[in-house]
Protein backbone atom coordinates (compact mmCIF):
# COMPACT_ATOMS: atom_id res chain seq x y z
CA UNK A 1 0.00 0.00 0.00
CA UNK A 2 2.76 2.36 0.97
CA UNK A 3 4.64 1.62 -2.26
CA UNK A 4 1.52 2.47 -4.23
CA UNK A 5 1.08 5.75 -2.38
CA UNK A 6 4.75 6.56 -2.85
CA UNK A 7 4.47 5.86 -6.58
CA UNK A 8 1.49 8.21 -6.83
CA UNK A 9 3.38 10.88 -4.89
CA UNK A 10 6.44 10.48 -7.14
CA UNK A 11 4.25 10.74 -10.25
CA UNK A 12 2.55 13.85 -8.87
CA UNK A 13 5.91 15.45 -8.05
CA UNK A 14 7.28 14.73 -11.52
CA UNK A 15 4.11 16.09 -13.13
CA UNK A 16 4.18 19.19 -10.94
CA UNK A 17 7.83 19.96 -11.72
CA UNK A 18 7.24 19.33 -15.43
CA UNK A 19 4.39 21.84 -15.46
CA UNK A 20 6.46 24.39 -13.55
CA UNK A 21 9.38 23.98 -15.95
CA UNK A 22 7.10 24.27 -18.96
CA UNK A 23 5.50 27.46 -17.63
CA UNK A 24 8.95 28.87 -16.81
CA UNK A 25 10.13 28.07 -20.36
CA UNK A 26 7.09 29.77 -21.89
CA UNK A 27 7.51 32.87 -19.72
CA UNK A 28 11.25 33.14 -20.36
CA UNK A 29 10.76 32.65 -24.10
CA UNK A 30 8.05 35.34 -24.12
CA UNK A 31 10.24 37.81 -22.23
CA UNK A 32 13.25 37.10 -24.44
CA UNK A 33 11.35 37.58 -27.69
CA UNK A 34 9.51 40.62 -26.35
CA UNK A 35 12.47 42.53 -24.94
CA UNK A 36 15.78 40.94 -26.00
CA UNK A 37 15.70 39.04 -29.30
CA UNK A 38 13.73 38.78 -32.53
CA UNK A 39 13.20 35.44 -34.26
CA UNK A 40 12.48 35.79 -37.94
CA UNK A 41 12.17 33.63 -41.04
CA UNK A 42 13.63 35.14 -44.21
CA UNK A 43 10.90 35.64 -46.79
CA UNK A 44 11.94 36.23 -50.39
CA UNK A 45 15.19 36.65 -52.28
CA UNK A 46 16.18 40.26 -51.58
CA UNK A 47 19.22 39.29 -49.46
CA UNK A 48 20.63 36.54 -51.71
CA UNK A 49 23.16 35.06 -51.71
CA UNK A 50 23.90 36.13 -48.12
CA UNK A 51 20.53 34.88 -46.86
CA UNK A 52 18.20 32.54 -48.72
CA UNK A 53 14.41 32.29 -48.64
CA UNK A 54 13.06 30.46 -45.54
CA UNK A 55 16.30 30.62 -43.59
CA UNK A 56 15.80 31.48 -39.93
CA UNK A 57 17.69 34.11 -37.99
CA UNK A 58 17.86 35.67 -34.54
CA UNK A 59 18.37 39.41 -34.10
CA UNK A 60 19.38 41.24 -30.92
CA UNK A 61 17.18 44.21 -30.09
CA UNK A 62 19.75 46.29 -28.21
CA UNK A 63 22.72 46.28 -30.60
CA UNK A 64 24.28 49.53 -31.73
CA UNK A 65 23.30 50.18 -35.35
CA UNK A 66 26.40 50.28 -37.53
CA UNK A 67 27.06 50.45 -41.25
CA UNK A 68 27.00 47.03 -42.98
CA UNK A 69 25.01 45.41 -40.16
CA UNK A 70 22.09 43.25 -41.29
CA UNK A 71 18.86 44.22 -39.57
CA UNK A 72 15.25 43.14 -39.16
CA UNK A 73 12.77 45.97 -39.69
CA UNK A 74 9.04 46.49 -39.78
CA UNK A 75 8.04 46.93 -43.41
CA UNK A 76 6.86 50.52 -43.85
CA UNK A 77 4.67 49.54 -46.80
CA UNK A 78 3.26 46.17 -45.66
CA UNK A 79 1.39 45.96 -42.33
CA UNK A 80 2.62 43.14 -40.05
CA UNK A 81 5.45 42.24 -42.47
CA UNK A 82 9.17 42.35 -41.70
CA UNK A 83 12.12 42.92 -44.01
CA UNK A 84 15.75 41.88 -43.67
CA UNK A 85 18.17 44.45 -45.10
CA UNK A 86 21.69 45.84 -44.66
CA UNK A 87 22.47 49.28 -43.25
CA UNK A 88 24.36 51.48 -45.73
CA UNK A 89 23.81 55.03 -44.51
CA UNK A 90 23.46 56.32 -40.94
CA UNK A 91 21.43 59.41 -39.99
CA UNK A 92 22.99 62.50 -41.58
CA UNK A 93 25.26 60.55 -43.96
CA UNK A 94 25.50 61.54 -47.60
CA UNK A 95 24.97 58.57 -49.93
CA UNK A 96 25.82 58.27 -53.63
CA UNK A 97 25.97 55.12 -55.79
CA UNK A 98 27.86 54.97 -59.07
CA UNK A 99 29.02 51.99 -61.14
CA UNK A 100 28.07 49.52 -58.38
CA UNK A 101 30.19 51.41 -55.85
CA UNK A 102 28.68 53.33 -52.96
CA UNK A 103 30.18 56.48 -51.50
CA UNK A 104 29.18 57.51 -48.01
CA UNK A 105 30.29 60.97 -46.92
CA UNK A 106 32.46 61.05 -50.04
CA UNK A 107 34.35 57.82 -49.28
CA UNK A 108 33.87 54.49 -51.05
CA UNK A 109 32.63 51.88 -48.59
CA UNK A 110 33.73 48.26 -48.49
CA UNK A 111 31.09 45.95 -50.00
CA UNK A 112 33.02 42.70 -50.13
CA UNK A 113 29.80 40.88 -49.16
CA UNK A 114 28.54 41.66 -52.70
CA UNK A 115 31.31 39.76 -54.49
CA UNK A 116 29.42 36.42 -54.63
CA UNK A 117 26.46 38.25 -56.17
CA UNK A 118 28.50 39.46 -59.13
CA UNK A 119 28.92 35.80 -60.14
CA UNK A 120 25.16 35.20 -60.21
CA UNK A 121 22.72 36.22 -62.96
CA UNK A 122 19.01 36.95 -62.48
CA UNK A 123 16.46 34.65 -64.03
CA UNK A 124 13.42 36.08 -62.25
CA UNK A 125 10.25 37.33 -63.89
CA UNK A 126 11.00 40.88 -64.93
CA UNK A 127 14.65 40.61 -63.92
CA UNK A 128 16.72 38.74 -66.46
CA UNK A 129 20.39 39.02 -67.35
CA UNK A 130 21.40 41.32 -64.50
CA UNK A 131 23.92 40.44 -61.82
CA UNK A 132 22.52 40.07 -58.32
CA UNK A 133 24.85 42.85 -57.12
CA UNK A 134 23.96 45.41 -59.80
CA UNK A 135 23.11 48.46 -57.72
CA UNK A 136 22.35 51.20 -60.22
CA UNK A 137 23.30 54.85 -59.97
CA UNK A 138 21.53 57.06 -57.45
CA UNK A 139 21.95 59.52 -54.62
CA UNK A 140 19.70 60.70 -51.82
CA UNK A 141 19.37 63.87 -53.87
CA UNK A 142 18.17 62.04 -57.00
CA UNK A 143 15.84 59.72 -55.06
CA UNK A 144 14.15 62.78 -53.56
CA UNK A 145 12.90 63.65 -57.06
CA UNK A 146 11.26 60.26 -57.61
CA UNK A 147 7.55 59.45 -57.37
CA UNK A 148 8.12 56.85 -54.63
CA UNK A 149 9.74 59.41 -52.35
CA UNK A 150 7.07 62.01 -53.01
CA UNK A 151 4.53 59.57 -51.52
CA UNK A 152 6.60 59.18 -48.34
CA UNK A 153 8.06 62.58 -47.50
CA UNK A 154 6.78 66.12 -47.09
CA UNK A 155 7.83 68.84 -49.50
CA UNK A 156 10.10 70.32 -46.84
CA UNK A 157 11.81 66.94 -46.27
CA UNK A 158 12.28 66.40 -50.01
CA UNK A 159 13.76 69.87 -50.44
CA UNK A 160 16.21 69.22 -47.60
CA UNK A 161 17.32 65.90 -49.13
CA UNK A 162 17.77 67.52 -52.55
CA UNK A 163 19.84 70.26 -50.96
CA UNK A 164 22.04 68.15 -48.68
CA UNK A 165 22.01 64.60 -50.18
CA UNK A 166 21.75 63.35 -46.58
CA UNK A 167 19.88 60.51 -44.91
CA UNK A 168 17.07 62.08 -42.82
CA UNK A 169 17.45 62.50 -39.07
CA UNK A 170 16.86 59.36 -36.96
CA UNK A 171 16.62 57.21 -40.10
CA UNK A 172 18.80 54.60 -41.81
CA UNK A 173 19.40 53.99 -45.52
CA UNK A 174 19.19 50.23 -46.16
CA UNK A 175 19.71 47.97 -49.17
CA UNK A 176 19.26 44.29 -49.88
CA UNK A 177 22.33 42.32 -51.01
CA UNK A 178 20.38 41.09 -54.06
CA UNK A 179 20.49 44.67 -55.31
CA UNK A 180 18.88 44.12 -58.70
CA UNK A 181 15.54 42.97 -57.22
CA UNK A 182 15.50 44.30 -53.66
CA UNK A 183 12.76 46.65 -52.50
CA UNK A 184 14.71 48.86 -50.13
CA UNK A 185 15.49 52.49 -49.30
CA UNK A 186 15.74 53.30 -53.01
CA UNK A 187 11.96 52.77 -53.13
CA UNK A 188 10.54 52.80 -49.58
CA UNK A 189 12.70 55.58 -48.16
CA UNK A 190 15.10 55.62 -45.25
CA UNK A 191 13.92 53.55 -42.29
CA UNK A 192 13.04 55.36 -39.04
CA UNK A 193 14.83 54.04 -35.96
CA UNK A 194 11.48 53.12 -34.42
CA UNK A 195 10.86 50.55 -37.18
CA UNK A 196 14.16 48.68 -36.69
CA UNK A 197 13.63 45.58 -34.56
CA UNK A 198 17.20 44.38 -34.15
CA UNK A 199 20.57 43.40 -35.61
CA UNK A 200 20.95 39.87 -36.97
CA UNK A 201 23.40 37.87 -34.84
CA UNK A 202 22.70 34.21 -35.69
CA UNK A 203 21.45 32.18 -38.64
CA UNK A 204 20.29 28.97 -36.95
CA UNK A 205 18.47 27.24 -39.79
CA UNK A 206 19.31 25.32 -41.89
CA UNK A 207 21.93 23.75 -39.66
CA UNK A 208 24.46 23.42 -42.50
CA UNK A 209 24.36 27.22 -42.88
CA UNK A 210 24.66 27.98 -39.15
CA UNK A 211 26.49 31.32 -38.82
CA UNK A 212 27.29 33.98 -36.23
CA UNK A 213 27.44 37.67 -37.14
Amino acid sequence: MKDNQQSKKDFYDIFKYTVVLFIAFVVINFLLTKFVIVKCSVSGISMQPTFENQERVIAYRHSELKRNEVIILKAPDEPKAFYIKRIIGLPGDTVTAKNNKIYVNGKKIDQSYLEPGFKLIDHEDGFNGTHYSDTGNFSIRSLATKKDYKKIYTTAQLNLMRKTNKVPKDSYFVLGDHRSVSKDSRYIGAIPRSKIEGVVKVRYWPLNRLSLY
